[in-house]
C-alpha cells in the first residue's frame, strides 16, 4: 500500500460527479433547482440528443456577480449555508455546493448570467474542471447554462447511458418533479428542436398537474387534506378504480422538494388495500408540510431521500389522511372485487309496489283473431273468425323444418359448455377437457405477435369509431418512438397534439371497446418502457410474450359455443397448446374416474 495523499480537486470532483451526475437527467434537475432558488419565474430546458449533445437551462432569476460565476464551479461554494446550524433549517432546492463543481468536471460548460445592476453579463467557460475562461458578452438578466458533451472525458461512463428514449424519459420525469410544486413559474421543455412541454403559469397546482399529465389523470384524483401540530398535508389521491400494474405518478413533496420514501407509500398502500386489488397502484400527489429543523434532507447526494424525525407520526397521519378521502369520496361502498361480472340489483325499499312491470307497462289487448301465416287480407275473412292453419299440408310444420336447417348446429358444439367466461369444457374421449380462456388466448397471441415481428404477417381489426386516448407527453413520445414496431404488430396509432394518440385499429382478437382501449394503450405504454436491448431473437421473444399478455386481457371472451370452436381450433393448431409462453398450464383433463371419485 502506497503512502497517503490529497487527491487533485479535478480528480476529486471527478469523484463527486459519480454521486451527482448519474445521466444526463441529473443535470437538468440541477440546474433547474438553481434556477427556482434563483427567483426566476421562467425556466426554459432545452435538450439535444437525450441531454448527450446539449442540455441547456435558461432562467430569468437573480443571476451572479461577475466573481461568483466563478466561484459557483468551486466545490463546496454555496450561498444557502454558512454554519452548522443552518443545516437543520433548510428550505431551498440546493445548498451543498456540488452540484455545479460535479457537472463541470465530466461536461463542457458556458455560463452567461447578469444581475439586474449589471450593464453586461458575465460568459464563464470551462471544460473537465480546467482551463476556466472569463469574458463580457450580451445577456439578458439571469443565468444561461449550457452543458455540452456530458461525460466526455468518462467514456465509460458514457458507454453506459441507456438509449436516447429512456434517457429523455428520465429527463422528462425531473421536468416533471420540478414543475408541479411550482404553479407561480412558468416551464418549458424542448428536444431536438421540438417543444415538449409549454407550461405557462398555472392558478394552482391542480392546473399545474392538468397541464404536465392530462385530463385522464385530473379527472381522477381527489383531494387530500389533514392539519396537525406535527405535519400538514395537502394533495391528491386517484380513485381506486383507475390504479394500474405498474408505478408511475407517485409523487411526495415536503418543502416543494420531491423525494422518494418506500415507508411513506406503504401508508398510502395501506390506506387502498380495502379498495384496489394486489399489485395495482393508484396515483398520488402528496405535499408534507413541515418544520425544517424536523426534517433531515442531507442523507443522499441527489437529495431525493430524506429523514423525518417524527416518521412514525407522520405514517398514521397519512394514513389517516388518505383513508378519509376515500371513504369521504363513498369509494368503498360500490367497489367489490370479489363479485366480478355481478349484476347490480336495486334495493327498491318499501315502495317497491310503484317499480312493478305491471303498473308501468301498456295494457295489451291481444287480438285473438290474428293470424300470422293468413295472407290474405283481414276484410276477406268470413265473421265467423279466421280460419285455423293446415298443419296437415305440411305448411307450417315444413317452414318451422327449413327454419332448422339454417340454425342447426355441429355434433363438436352440442359437447361444449363456457363457465363463467373463465373456461371451456368440452367432453372427450376419456372423460372431460377444461381450457383456460384467457390463457388460451395468450399462447394464440403470442405465436402471431412472433410472426407478425419476424416475418411482417399480421392482421389489423380496424375500429368503426377510432378511440382517442390522452396519454401524456412522456408517453406519447414511446409510442412515436415505437411506431414501426406497433404497425408491425397489427396496431394502427397516429399521434394528436403533444399529449393525444388515436387508436384506429388493433391487432385481431383485441378489443375494440372504449374502455379496453385505454386500459389497452397504458398497458402498452408500460411494456415498451420496459423494453431493453438484447439478442434480437431473446427480445423478439420477450416482447411477443408481453404483447400476448396484454392482448388476453383485453380479447373477447367466446360468447356462443361456434366462438369456442374457433378458439380451440386455433389453439390446438399452435405449436404449443398445453402452456402458456411463460410456463402455465391451458388445458387440463378430467378423466371419468376423478369425477367418479366426487361421488
Amino acid at each position: 500500500m502506497g503512502r497517503l495523499k490529497v487527491l487533485p480537486a479535478r480528480i476529486a470532483n471527478m469523484i463527486a460527479a459519480g454521486e451527482v451526475v448519474q445521466r444526463p437527467a441529473s443535470v437538468v434537475k440541477e440546474l433547474m433547482e438553481n434556477a427556482v432558488d434563483a427567483g426566476a419565474t421562467q425556466v426554459d430546458v432545452v435538450i439535444t440528443d437525450a441531454g448527450r449533445t446539449l442540455i441547456q437551462v435558461i432562467d430569468n432569476g437573480a443571476g451572479m456577480s461577475p466573481s461568483d460565476a466563478v466561484l459557483c464551479f468551486e466545490r463546496h461554494a454555496t450561498s444557502k449555508i454558512a454554519t452548522a446550524a443552518d443545516l437543520e433549517n433548510i428550505v431551498t432546492y440546493g445548498f451543498r455546493g456540488e452540484a455545479l463543481a460535479s457537472i463541470a468536471a465530466v461536461s463542457e460548460v458556458t455560463l452567461r448570467t447578469r444581475r439586474a445592476g449589471d450593464e453586461t453579463a458575465t460568459q464563464v467557460v470551462i471544460g473537465g474542471g480546467d482551463a476556466v475562461k472569463t469574458s463580457s458578452v450580451s445577456a439578458p438578466i439571469g443565468s444561461n447554462f449550457a452543458v455540452r458533451n456530458l461525460f466526455y472525458n468518462t467514456p465509460a461512463r458514457r458507454k453506459f447511458l441507456k438509449s436516447d428514449n429512456v434517457e429523455f424519459k428520465h429527463i422528462v420525469e425531473e421536468f416533471t418533479r420540478v414543475a408541479i410544486p411550482r404553479p407561480e413559474i412558468g416551464f418549458t421543455l424542448t428536444h431536438n428542436g421540438r417543444q415538449v412541454h409549454v407550461l405557462r403559469k398555472a392558478k394552482s397546482i391542480k392546473f399545474r398537474i392538468l397541464d404536465l399529465l392530462g385530463r385522464n389523470v385530473v379527472g381522477d384524483i381527489v383531494d387530500l387534506e389533514a392539519d396537525t401540530s406535527i405535519v400538514k398535508i395537502s394533495g391528491f389521491a386517484g380513485r381506486p378504480e383507475s390504479a394500474r400494474k405498474a408505478l408511475g405518478n407517485q409523487y411526495f413533496f415536503v418543502g416543494g422538494r420531491y423525494f422518494r420514501s418506500s415507508y411513506l407509500h406503504k401508508a398510502v398502500m395501506k390506506a387502498y388495500e380495502d379498495f384496489v386489488p394486489d399489485g395495482l397502484t393508484p396515483s398520488y400527489f402528496i405535499f408534507l408540510n413541515v418544520n425544517p429543523g424536523a426534517v433531515d434532507v442531507n442523507i443522499h447526494p441527489t437529495k431525493t431521500e430524506i429523514k423525518f424525525e417524527d416518521d412514525n407520526v407522520i405514517f398514521q397521519v397519512l394514513f389517516a389522511c388518505v383513508r378519509e378521502a376515500l371513504g369521504r369520496n363513498s369509494f368503498g361502498a360500490s367497489i367489490d372485487f370479489d363479485r366480478d361480472g355481478a349484476v347490480e340489483i336495486p334495493n327498491l325499499g318499501r315502495g317497491f309496489e310503484e317499480y312493478r312491470a305491471e303498473s308501468l307497462s301498456p295494457a295489451v289487448e291481444p287480438d285473438a283473431g290474428y293470424n300470422p301465416f293468413e295472407f290474405a287480407p283481414r276484410h276477406e275473412a268470413s265473421a265467423s273468425g279466421p280460419k285455423a292453419p293446415s298443419y296437415a299440408s305440411g305448411g307450417l310444420s315444413a317452414g318451422r323444418q327449413d327454419y332448422g336447417k339454417l340454425f342447426r348446429s355441429s355434433p363438436e358444439e352440442h359437447e361444449i359448455m363456457i363457465v363463467q367466461g373463465r373456461f371451456i369444457v368440452k367432453k372427450s374421449p376419456s372423460g372431460l377437457m377444461l381450457v383456460h380462456i384467457r390463457r388460451a388466448w395468450e399462447r394464440v397471441l403470442y405465436e402471431r405477435a412472433l410472426k407478425a415481428m419476424s416475418r411482417g404477417e399480421h392482421v389489423t381489426q380496424t375500429a368503426l369509431f377510432p378511440v382517442q386516448v390522452q396519454v401524456g407527453v412522456e408517453q406519447r413520445l414511446l409510442f412515436d418512438d415505437n411506431s414501426a414496431l406497433l404497425s408491425s404488430l397489427g396496431f394502427d396509432i397516429a399521434p394528436i397534439g403533444n399529449d393525444v394518440i388515436e387508436v384506429r385499429g388493433v391487432p385481431e382478437g383485441y378489443s375494440c371497446e372504449v374502455g379496453k382501449v385505454e386500459q389497452m394503450t397504458g398497458d402498452l405504454a408500460l411494456i415498451l418502457s420496459d423494453c431493453q436491448p438484447a439478442l434480437e431473437e431473446v427480445m423478439r421473444q420477450k416482447m411477443a410474450a408481453k404483447f400476448a399478455m396484454l392482448g388476453a386481457v383485453n380479447a373477447e371472451v367466446p360468447s356462443t359455443p361456434e366462438a369456442a370452436v374457433r378458439l380451440l381450433d386455433t389453439l390446438f393448431a399452435s405449436e404449443n397448446a398445453e402452456f402458456t409462453p411463460g410456463g402455465r398450464r391451458i388445458v387440463s383433463l378430467m378423466p371419468v374416474e376423478d369425477i367418479e371419485k366426487r361421488f
